[in-house]
């Protein structure tokens, strides 16, 4: 079926909180053509939005969350039925119990700051005040967040069909979706009992019900349903009469993460969450049909109370709130949300069925705002917010699997109030994606970290002799406990011997996709920002965007023969993109098909680094590695001690080397003979932590925290990546027009610690002049340099010299915007 222009067909399934908001935000754009389906009534459907507490904490460790709720509750304070909004503005208040927690609100309140959150840590005194009702021996202080408060949901999602209903958009309520109509690949319908609805868009906002919903379309969503315990007190002395309506509310919204709770008022009853009791997984298809009759007692989202589990958390609300002590539990029940094994929403495309939404695992604290990016994205092609931490197509394949969903959605369920280190590992699943070389790893030491599910070495203990032998002008400074936390000062070793002799790293998991056929180069050049139809042997770095010229990726594109392009990209995301694009184009015009395949997993690679690496290679090829026989971003291939390897010369640490590339099966033999060959020049392995560093030093960007689709390419400093004169033309061309590095309102700013010692993370607050002004992306101690770096988005209007300060747990540190790159701004190490 073709999409009209303008006005496809949308079914949205699901008439919650998230699906009613994203019919409205289509409808505020234009679009007219609109059925939203649900299995229940309409007037309160069953789902998780019909018993949702309606707490909207805004300040989160993600910048991206943290908008998405900042925008549900502007939203929600528009909506208004008969003078009052469906929203509470009571203002939150975080509570610490603990010195562990106070330090946690001194973070959080950076986040505020970060993400322009008015916020502010208050004495245990102002929390009595806020809040009598509080035990003020147990306090240590808190976090106050005005714009905080309470969701009206269902009153919302009343308001919102109303309103679409004027609209144009249809609604049918009691009827269940049975199945995803698709043609040539791409959705045309959605069946019910009560025959086929066409459309050209469907989206999937069915709450815990979307695993079922997703595979009818042979889509894996995941997402876990889990009960979670919601009760009701009698009425608190005190409070009598003090609220004109059950759900009635004047104080803040209290979160007692340290015992995992937390508090809202329904008129003079109080209402307690608790997130304490052990993981209680749901199997949504085992749930009855959804009557019709749905009422707050009756609903398939709301299970029988297991009094057993709330035992700890009565005790504990009672000592925290005294008054408890004269109540009694009048209500209680297991409702079911949609956990997630990273915790994040679920937002995007099917990576395989063409015009196939999902916008799932999505609370009522963030739901407007998911709804306003999905409908950017359905209308323009882009949200304006980055969608990197929450888009559908995040997960690798073995973390999309049943039991992978199932173990780390429960995991996510413990710990969804505690506080966690940014760089903590899971504890389980582990070891499922190791290198070739993970055995020769162990026995050097590696303390290993995980992401994407692979293991990766941060440092090694056997390079711990080394830090005997540093010079004192790399010697490591003491960390405090909080930056010190998954590190260790072997990382400085390690650093110096990359700088000064010879390192191998481990860049296996490094995402790789094989590009071939008659129309390789023709996608890669219309995708891509520079110019990739260069001869083989060339490597090319640079970028994917957006139609706005958003950076969607950054890429390195090594053309291996006329048809045959090896591409390395970021992730599963990218390996998404670039195979819809090669569908569409390959349909379109199938004389220059186009296949692109992931082969992470059937190869290796070794970055070999250092002013000494052309002397190891030496002792075991005869291949021609000097700099006439490979070049700076030049590929080619070798064998290296009978090994057939690719061998790109390219350095994110700023050094002399190469990434080899091996066949999975080849690639232990490849490492054992460059570490033997490596020897006598004291070659070391070498991990993340020390890689960090030296690339921050170089200026090398992160795409997903140095840069996402919020930022252009002058903003973040790649627009070097860019060639608008290029023969063809490229996605996103037309929006970089009349954009330079000159006129653009933001830019990365490096910037280095006054102090010398005084470390960040990553996230905290810049301020300039006492305003905050900007965030920092990444950070780092600085082994070559002698100092702690890092880097911020701040105004164009702030100076190379100029002082900033970031604020590290309620501290500000004095720091000074830098010129970059700090080492080797000349290339001289590089290009050898």
């Amino acid at each position: 079926m073709a999409v009209t222009a303008n006005q496809p067909r949308v079914v949205i399934i699901g008439a919650g909180i998230v699906g009613v908001n994203l019919a409205d935000e289509l409808v505020s754009r234009g679009w007219s053509d609109i059925t939203v389906v649900d299995q229940g009534p309409l007037a309160m459907p069953g789902g998780s939005t019909s018993h949702a507490p309606g707490l909207v904490f805004q300040t989160n460790a993600s910048k991206t969350m943290t908008l998405f709720a900042k925008y549900t509750v502007e939203k929600l304070l528009t909506l208004q039925q008969g003078g009052q909004s469906c929203f509470n503005q009571v203002g939150g208040l975080e509570l610490a119990t603990t010195p562990e927690r106070l330090e946690e609100l001194k973070r959080k309140h950076g986040y505020a700051s970060s993400w322009g959150v008015e916020a502010r840590l208050i004495t245990p005194d102002e929390c009595l005040e806020r809040h009598p009702l509080l035990n003020k021996d147990m306090v240590l202080g808190g976090l106050y967040i005005p714009g905080d408060g309470l969701a009206l949901a269902a009153r919302a999602v009343q308001l919102l069909v109303a309103r679409t209903r004027e609209a144009g958009v249809k609604y049918i309520g009691c009827t269940v979706v049975s199945g995803i109509e698709q043609t040539e690949g791409r959705v045309s319908g959605v069946i019910t009992q009560n025959g086929s609805i066409p459309a050209e868009i469907v989206v999937c906002c069915a709450g815990f019900w979307g695993v079922q919903v997703g595979a009818m379309v042979g889509l894996p969503v995941p997402l876990l349903p889990m009960a979670h315990q919601y009760v009701k007190t009698t009425a608190v002395p005190g409070q009598l009469g003090r609220r004109s309506s059950t759900n009635g509310a004047g104080l803040p919204i209290l979160r007692y993460q340290d015992r995992d709770l937390y508090y809202r008022e329904h008129g003079d009853q109080y209402g307690i969450g608790y997130y304490g009791h052990r993981p209680i997984p749901v199997v949504a298809s085992t749930l009855a049909p959804t009557p019709e009759d749905v009422d707050e007692l009756n609903m398939p989202s709301r299970l029988d109370f297991t009094p057993e589990d709330f035992g700890p958390a009565w005790k504990s609300s009672q000592e925290l709130l005294p008054a408890l002590q004269q109540t009694e539990i009048a209500d209680g029940f297991n409702g079911i949300f949609s956990f997630t094994p990273d915790g994040g929403p679920l937002v995007g495309q099917s990576p395989t069925v063409d015009g196939f939404y999902v916008a799932e695992a999505v609370w009522v604290t963030h739901s407007a705002g998911v709804a306003r990016a999905l409908a950017e994205v359905l209308t323009t092609g882009k949200s304006h917010i980055s969608l990197a931490e929450c888009d559908l197509a995040r997960f690798e394949e073995v973390q999309l699997t049943p039991q992978y969903v199932r173990e780390t959605s429960q995991q996510n369920f413990v710990e969804v109030y505690d506080v966690l280190h940014p760089l903590q590992p899971r504890d389980s699943p582990r070891n499922l994606r190791v290198s070739p070389f993970y055995h020769r790893q162990r026995e050097l030491g590696a303390f290993f970290l995980e992401a994407g599910a692979w293991e990766r070495p941060h440092w090694f203990d056997a390079n711990e002799t080394l830090l005997r032998e540093l010079p004192e002008e790399w010697r490591p400074v003491e960390r405090d406990a909080w930056s010190g936390r998954y590190y260790s000062p072997v990382a400085a070793a390690e650093a110096w011997k990359t700088r000064t002799s010879v390192a191998m790293y481990d860049m296996t998991p490094l995402r790789r996709l094989e590009v071939s056929g008659p129309g390789a180069v023709g996608l890669l050049d219309w995708v891509t920002t520079g110019n990739v139809s260069r001869k083989p042997g060339a490597v090319t770095y640079t970028l994917l965007l957006d139609e706005q010229g958003g950076i969607r990726s950054d890429i390195t594109v090594a053309r291996i023969r006329d048809d045959l392009f090896q591409v390395g990209v970021n992730g599963p995301v990218d390996l998404a993109y670039l195979s819809r694009e090669a569908r569409v184009q390959t349909k379109n015009a199938p004389e220059r098909a186009v296949q692109v395949r992931d082969i992470t997993g059937a190869t290796c690679c070794i970055g070999l680094w250092g002013p000494r690496a052309r002397d190891v290679v030496a002792q075991v090829t005869t291949d021609d590695f000097s700099d006439k026989g490979l070049r700076y971003f030049r590929v080619k291939g070798a064998s290296i001690a009978g090994v057939p390897v690719t061998a790109m010369r390219l350095s994110y640490v700023g050094e002399l080397g190469w990434e080899l590339y091996a066949s999975a099966e080849n690639g232990l033999r490849l490492w054992d003979a460059l570490w033997k060959a490596g020897q006598s020049y004291g070659i070391i392995a070498a991990g993340r932590s020390a890689f960090n560093s030296l690339r921050l030093e170089k200026g090398f960007r992160s795409w997903g925290t140095d840069m996402t689709t919020e930022h252009n390419p002058y903003e973040a400093g790649v627009d070097f990546a860019v060639k608008m004169d290029k023969k063809g033309a490229f996605i996103g061309q037309s929006s970089l027009r009349g954009i330079s590095k000159d006129t653009v309102a933001r830019k990365l700013r490096c910037i280095t610690i006054d102090d010398g010692k005084s470390m960040v993370l990553g996230k905290e607050p810049v301020f300039f002049r006492g305003h905050s002004e900007g965030y920092v992306t990444s950070a780092a101690f600085g082994f070559t340099i002698g100092k702690p770096l890092a880097y911020a988005y701040l105004p164009s209007t702030i100076r190379e010299g100029d002082a900033v300060e970031l604020e590290y747990f309620g501290t500000r540190i004095p720091a000074t915007v830098t010129s970059e790159p700090l080492y080797d701004p000349e290339m001289k190490r590089l290009r050898g």
